[in-house]
């Protein structure tokens, strides 16, 4: 029932990244907590627990890749999805990094890796999240050919595992 249960719950984050990947960006009045536009990329976020991914990581060559870090407990994944904001295409060939912060404690910073997902890249890692908190993700975006780093900061409610 288990293995059932997380391949539901990872066939459901894939519909909601196609939704992502397919949507027409919103205006930012009608933007959610997990999107963005800074300096004309428009930011998708997502936070999945681990264990969705470790459900299919036999199967999923980016698990593969970070089958180590699957091991530790509180788990989570951070990816994201760029787009240029004026034209809708996805940035494929961004540098990207994440701080994930909880309140009070310090950041962790960590390159997001380029994930090929259903012919698309997104950018993804993981962090330690094992706190049902409020966290602070300032995403780093450097462009090849672009001066300086954009950076878009959320505010994340954890869910409980």
């Amino acid at each position: 029932m288990y293995t059932h249960i997380v391949k539901t719950f990872w066939q459901a984050a894939l519909v909601l990244i196609s939704v992502a990947i397919f949507t027409p960006i919103a205006t930012a009045s009608d933007a959610p907590e997990n999107f963005q536009v800074v300096s004309g990329i428009a930011v998708y976020l997502g936070v999945m627990p681990a264990e969705v991914i470790k459900g299919n990581h036999k199967t999923h060559k980016e698990t593969k890749k970070h089958k180590r870090a699957l091991k530790k407990e509180h788990r989570d994944h951070v990816v994201v999805a760029l787009f240029d904001n004026a034209t809708g295409k996805r940035i494929e060939n961004a540098k990207v990094k994440a701080s994930v912060m909880e309140f009070g404690l310090g950041a962790k910073v960590k390159k997001l890796d380029p994930m090929k997902i259903a012919g698309t890249i997104t950018y993804g890692n993981y962090f330690d999240m094992p706190d049902k908190d409020i966290y602070h993700i300032v995403i780093q975006i450097r462009r090849p050919g672009i001066k300086g780093v954009v950076e878009a900061k959320f505010t994340h409610k954890h869910f409980v595992k």
